[in-house]
């Protein structure tokens, strides 16, 4: 996998949170696909899964013209609200990925600041956040704190302007290809990592400078920056 890495130490690290942090990308699949068969919409699997990390609105609008229906914002709404309860109901005992926990170690002690910025809806966050197992509770800027979430870039500008760094500066690491297009839009240093439903070329395609195959790939450079040299330096 062709990587371009950056070698300077961030500002501030921000994540996504379904398919980087933890492995849920699958139940959020299956949530849509049952929230859309409630709803009477034909929605195919392969249709849903790439649109897995964009605002949930904008999913259900685009799964259903493709099905031929218009939806006006109250089905829309109610849709996506849908979704979220089965989502919520199957997301019982959510997994970290690879390099989530030690990621988020290494940048505590090299001292930079880091986030997760989420489309997800704030009462669907908090079994992923729980199964990272973090010792303090970090900044969290979700779908309900903006009127556009990814790829639109308010999400992580919102974090940015939290955790008060330049967001020129900042890491925006995700998934999905709307992570990285709302990465690019907030001036971030767009890193994709293929956990998610999006592989290396699509991530490239809308925007990454970099793709990772895993986050433990990031930990192991993080971690030369919290080594006592870097600290002096």
């Amino acid at each position: 996998m062709s990587l371009t890495p950056a070698t300077d130490r961030p500002a501030a690290v921000i994540f996504d949170l379904d398919g980087t942090l933890v492995d849920t990308v699958e139940r959020r699949i299956e949530a849509w696909l049952q929230a859309f068969e409630e709803a009477g919409i034909p929605a195919r699997r392969e249709d849903v899964s790439p649109l897995i990390g964009a605002d949930g609105k904008a999913l259900a609008r685009r799964i259903a013209e493709q099905a031929g229906r218009t939806l006006d914002e109250e089905a829309v709404e109610e849709i996506d609200r849908r979704s979220g309860e089965i989502y919520q109901a199957l997301n019982v005992d959510p997994r970290p990925l690879p390099g989530a926990r030690e990621l988020a170690a290494a940048l505590e002690r090299a001292g930079i600041a880091w986030a997760i910025g989420t489309s997800s809806r704030r009462e669907q966050v908090r079994a992923s956040v729980d199964a990272l197992g973090l010792q303090h509770e970090p900044t969290i800027v979700d779908g309900s704190h903006v009127k556009h979430a990814k790829p639109e870039p308010d999400l992580l500008l919102m974090a940015a302007d939290q955790l008060r760094t330049n967001p020129t500066r900042t890491w925006y690491v995700g998934d999905s290809t709307f992570d990285m297009e709302a990465a690019v839009a907030a001036g971030m240093h767009p890193i994709g990592v293929t956990t998610g439903s999006a592989d290396a070329a699509a991530l490239r395609r809308a925007g990454a400078i970099e793709v990772v195959p895993s986050l433990l790939n990031l930990e192991q450079r993080v971690r030369l920056w919290a080594a006592p040299s870097a600290r002096k330096a």
